[in-house]
């Protein structure tokens, strides 16, 4: 992957949310539908690529932040995968320094949580712009409205949704663009 890339096509990207959110799964999707990794990683089989550490594999959490490179249309994505555990919030504040943008991973049925209102305010500290995205719609009491008002609520932060899920539950087929 040693390709030359002018910095205006060059984006920092992080995923940042509380634990248990999705944050290393939704890396993991990344990189498989770049081409990056030709199968998706799973965190409960151990096989993910973005939980490198012994420990983080066996206790399915990361505990260090993880960068990895992938290519989509004419841009160089860096990616920082970072951990959501309360005792590693310094790990998260050291991504934030670098980054161009953010990805917040809520949980559709836990919503906003406290720990993705520590790394919000840590995002905010650094001026760093932030996308949510709503994971989890396929589980018992997935919420997206709710979710969307815990945003603006919790968060402070006007929700803007660039997509509708389409179902909920064991009814979720997707989602679409608007």
């Amino acid at each position: 992957m040693s390709r030359t890339f002018p910095l205006e096509r060059v984006r920092n990207i992080g995923i940042i949310a509380h634990i248990d959110a999705g944050k290393t799964t939704t890396t993991e999707r990344f990189l498989f539908y770049t081409g990056r990794t030709y199968k998706i990683g799973e965190v409960d089989d151990g096989t993910t690529v973005m939980d490198w550490m012994e420990q983080e594999r066996e206790r399915g959490i990361t505990i260090t932040a993880a960068a990895t490179t992938c290519h989509w249309r004419d841009c160089r994505i860096n990616i920082i995968d970072t951990p959501g555990h309360v005792d590693f919030t310094a790990e998260v504040e050291r991504s934030l320094r670098v980054l161009d943008g953010g990805v917040v991973v809520l949980d559709a049925v836990a919503g906003v949580e406290a720990q993705s209102e520590t790394v919000w305010r840590q995002a905010d500290k650094y001026k760093v712009p932030r996308i949510c995205f709503i994971n989890k719609m396929d589980r018992v009491g997935a919420d997206f409205e709710r979710t969307l008002h815990m945003i603006e609520e919790r968060l402070r932060a006007k929700a803007v949704p660039v997509q509708l899920p389409i179902g909920r539950e064991s009814q979720f087929q997707g989602a679409v663009d608007l």
